[in-house]
Order: structure tokens, then C-alpha cells, then sequence
């Protein structure tokens, strides 16, 4: 489901100090990798495990050979290695050394052991002398607890993971129909572009309109969508509500989508301008049919939660849904857009009722049965792109009400005060799964505060 997603190339470090006995004195400092033979036996464990965990990894990952320092002039030469981040096994040296790796700029995740092979000296001195410098506070201007790991290399995974999704979010190119936009925002592109560095294609809404004209009078091709109107409309969990026509129609505007992100190079699309159609389609259905083949299609082009989106459909691997918030209550919070993905898990379509698109009771929009008890990721950013608020609740319905089609009734985790006191912007994007761990850590990179209820 991650289409044009590159790898996350990792470079290890193995930091470590060979000490010289001094007779009747002090000579070394904790740690059981000193010897010549003792780095040679760690830099193969440490390729080993770095196999094990690339292998094991449902991205693309990769390691470069394990790379010796013992002092900050070693460092220098990673300045130039094709690496996304670095991961430091800190075996000995000094925070001199450290601080060189940190000073290259590459994200950083340092893996310290205990039990899990010969004893690192940082974990003894790691959060004193390094994180907090020597005083009573957490003070490292580019570091913090969560960029450390002790033994356990499943907890350095969901790091690499969150740093693998933030790369391919990173410089994203995305189609705008109709140009970018944001919900009472106006500065939302540009935060995005800022924050993210998003590349925005716009599409002029008449262009697309005039690509449409033009395909309704290819007779074999308005043939081909309707045929894929009728496969789409057989199994016996979907149920037609609208007309074969919306629905066929819908296809022939994924073919468009499709050949306009082809054009642009992109793997993702917004519109916005939709609630008046596009030549008389509603793109809801088209959204959520790109959506279900693996690319990213969002309605409204709302820059203040699209970035939020692409980086949690990274993450997880899976299509991520934007939708309208309500007002939560007794544990409870309904969304609802006309956009829905079926394909929430990533692999088994949900399912639905293909409906109008509401608020025109025109074209063909998805009212999708989304998995009761099924849990589900929420992510509301703020208008400012500084704060995003993350809780998750469960599936207990997919109501019928009038409202936007696509509608999903959570159990919150979180506390219903806390969701109330802390929601800032508008839009959501939700996704199935927990994912609000490696969102909050990749997000942090750039700048972006996530509060987890």
C-alpha cells in the first residue's frame, strides 16, 4: 500500500574506547567491549542483528556496514554517506564523539545494551552527562529519551519505522485540483511546505472539467468504466444505492486521477472546489477507489491535516481516511466524510453501500461498513502546524444519519474532558491501528508537538 515509497537506508556506529592498563589507578570505565577482539565480535553481532531486523521489517530498510569512532575526528568522514539516520551503538567513547554524530545533522536513534550482549558504557551515563549536560533538566537541543534503546530491538523498529515514514513524506509530491488550500487557513500550504517541504502540483478545475468532456465522447473508454462499474458492483457486500451511471462515471475520474499523477510524477491527490462537482462528478467514490488501490487521495485539499495523513498512511501502511470531527460525548465521537477507504487494513475491502455524496444527493459516494471493534488511530492537528492531538477509540457503529456518508462511531481511550480541552483545527485523518507512538516521534523531527491521549 506505500506506492513510490523509497527504503530507509540506516548507518550503525559502533562508539567505543580501547583503554590502557595504569597500575594502581583507575584505567577504564564501565563496559565490556575494550579490546581489539571485543569490537570485532560486537561490529558482528551488530550485523547480524541489523540483518535480522531489515528482514523482519514491513518497510523497505536497509543497513550500510557498521562504521568504527572512537573520537569526534572519525565522524567526519559519515558527513557524506547516503544515510537517512544513524544508529549509534555506544559502547564507550565520550559525549565529544556523540556530539560529533549528532552535529551531522541525520536523525539519530542510540541503542544501548544491558543484558542483551557485552555491557555499553552509556548506559550508565547517558541521560547525566549527555541529555541532561550535567544539570537537573533535559536540555540536549536535538535529543531526548525517546531517541534512546536499551536491548530491545523491536522498540528501535517502531523508530526506524516512524523515521522511514517521515522520509517518504518529506518532499511529497501531490496533485492539487483546483489548486492547495486549508480550512479557514489560508497559510496551511505554506506550513506545509514548510514543515514538510510538500510539492504541490496544481490542476486548474477547468482543465480537469475539459479532460472529462473529452473522455465521455471516447465510446470504448466510457465502455471500459462502466464494465469496471459492474465488477465493482457484484459482490454481494455492496449494495447500490445510487446509479450504475455515478458509479461508472466515478471510474472514468480515477482513470483522470490516475493519468494526472502519472503525469506529475506524484502518488498522491486533493481536490478542492468538489462540492460544486467536476463537470458534474462528485469525486467522493474516485477518492476512495484511488485510496483502495494504495495511492493517497484526500477531498477539500486541507493542508492543515493532509500532511498528518501521508505520514500516518507511511507508518502504517495502510490507506488513512480525513474526515469531519463532531462534538464527543459519553465516550463516545461520530466522524463522517463522503470519502471513506474500504481498504482500511490494507488488505481486505470493507463493506458498503455506494450512495449519493450527501449534502448534493448527487453522483456515488461510499457509506462504508467500517469493522466494529476495530481499533482506530485519530489524529487532529492544529491550524498553526506546531500542535497535533492523537487519541484512539474503537468501532461500536456505522450509523445511518444525516450527515456526510462515511460515518464511524468511536469508544474513546482517551478521557471525553481531555479530547474536549485539547481539539484544535478541524479535520481528522484516521486510520486502523495504533499508530499515535511513531507519528508523535517522527512528527518531533520537524517541529510538530503531538499530544497522545
Amino acid at each position: 500500500m506505500r506506492h513510490d515509497a523509497a527504503d530507509l537506508v540506516i548507518q550503525p556506529v559502533l562508539m567505543y574506547s580501547i583503554p590502557r592498563r595504569r597500575e594502581g589507578r583507575s584505567w577504564r570505565n564501565w563496559g565490556g567491549v575494550q579490546t581489539d577482539e571485543a569490537v570485532e565480535q560486537e561490529i558482528n553481532r551488530i550485523s547480524q542483528e541489523l540483518k535480522q531486523l531489515c528482514d523482519s521489517a514491513e518497510f523497505g530498510m536497509r543497513s550500510l556496514p557498521v562504521v568504527k569512532a572512537t573520537n569526534p575526528q572519525q565522524t567526519a568522514a559519515l558527513k557524506d554517506v547516503e544515510a537517512d539516520a544513524l544508529v549509534v551503538y555506544a559502547a564507550g567513547a565520550w559525549t565529544d564523539t556523540l556530539d560529533a554524530l549528532v552535529d551531522l545533522g541525520k536523525p539519530l536513534v542510540v541503542f544501548l545494551r544491558e543484558r542483551s550482549g557485552p555491557y555499553y558504557l552509556w548506559h550508565e551515563i547517558i541521560h547525566a552527562r549527555f541529555l541532561r549536560s550535567h544539570t537537573d533538566q533535559l536540555s540536549h537541543p536535538r535529543m531526548d529519551v525517546n531517541d534512546v534503546v536499551v536491548d530491545d530491538s523491536n522498540e528501535m523498529l517502531w523508530r526506524l519505522r516512524a523515521l522511514y515514514g517521515l522520509k517518504n513524506t518529506i518532499g511529497r509530491r501531490i496533485v492539487c485540483i483546483g489548486g492547495p488550500g486549508g480550512w479557514s487557513c489560508r497559510e496551511a500550504p505554506d506550513r506545509a511546505r514548510e514543515r514538510f517541504q510538500l510539492d504541490m502540483a496544481t490542476v486548474p478545475i477547468p482543465q480537469l472539467a475539459a479532460m472529462i468532456k473529452a473522455s465521455r465522447k471516447n465510446a470504448s473508454l466510457m465502455a471500459e468504466c462502466r464494465k469496471e462499474a459492474e465488477t465493482y458492483l457484484r459482490p454481494k457486500d455492496v449494495r447500490l444505492v445510487t446509479n450504475e451511471k455515478a458509479v461508472a462515471e466515478a471510474f472514468l475520474l480515477k482513470r483522470l486521477f490516475n493519468d494526472l499523477m502519472t503525469k506529475h510524477d506524484a502518488s498522491a491527490i486533493t481536490t478542492n472546489g468538489c462540492m460544486g462537482s467536476y463537470a458534474g462528478i462528485m469525486p467522493c467514490l474516485t477518492l476512495t477507489l484511488v485510496n483502495d488501490t494504495g495511492y493517497m487521495a484526500y477531498c477539500e485539499s486541507d493542508f492543515v491535516v493532509i500532511p498528518s495523513g501521508i505520514l500516518m498512511h507511511f507508518i502504517s501502511g495502510k490507506p488513512t481516511y480525513l474526515c469531519n470531527p463532531t462534538y464527543p460525548h459519553d465516550g463516545r465521537m461520530l466522524f463522517a466524510h463522503c470519502t471513506a477507504p474500504r481498504r482500511m487494513d490494507g488488505k481486505n475491502l470493507e463493506p458498503v453501500d455506494v450512495v449519493t455524496h450527501f449534502e448534493s444527493d448527487h453522483g456515488a459516494a461510499t457509506h462504508v461498513k467500517f469493522r466494529k471493534g476495530q481499533l482506530v488511530t485519530v489524529l487532529k492537528p492544529d491550524f498553526g502546524a506546531k500542535h497535533w492531538l492523537a487519541f484512539t477509540g474503537t468501532v461500536v457503529d456505522t450509523p445511518e444519519l444525516p450527515t456526510c456518508r462515511a460515518q464511524i462511531d468511536l469508544k474513546l481511550n482517551a478521557d471525553t474532558q481531555d479530547v474536549l480541552a485539547n481539539m484544535r483545527g478541524f479535520h481528522c485523518m484516521l486510520a486502523y491501528g495504533d499508530h499515535m507512538r511513531d507519528v508523535a516521534y517522527a512528527a518531533k523531527k520537524v517541529g510538530i508537538n503531538v499530544q497522545i491521549l
